[in-house]
């Protein structure tokens, strides 16, 4: 098994990674959610499949700081801050 990654910074690398690839594989998804406002509720499965992963990857202390959702926020919501939506 690999060392669980217990440095904050290879963290945020990893869930920016695993965010990058939800947006990635399910754009068209994505963008109808938020064009919808029900993002969280249309991407709940790959949300959580993804934080799996980055739980199996990371030691308990780090995933308790709250990296993998804030690198959703940043990847899947800020970006497209171009969308329209009833939210913005």
């Amino acid at each position: 098994m690999a060392n669980l990654i217990d440095n904050a910074k290879r963290a945020r690398q990893l869930a920016r990674a695993i965010a990058s690839d939800l947006t990635l594989y399910h754009e068209a998804k994505i963008l109808d959610g938020i064009g919808n406002d029900n993002l969280f509720d249309a991407m709940a499965d790959e949300i959580n499949e993804g934080k799996e992963l980055f739980k199996s990857r990371v030691t308990e202390d780090i995933f308790g700081q709250n990296i993998y959702e804030r690198a959703i926020v940043d990847v899947l919501v800020k970006s497209k801050g171009h969308v329209k939506s009833k939210i913005w």
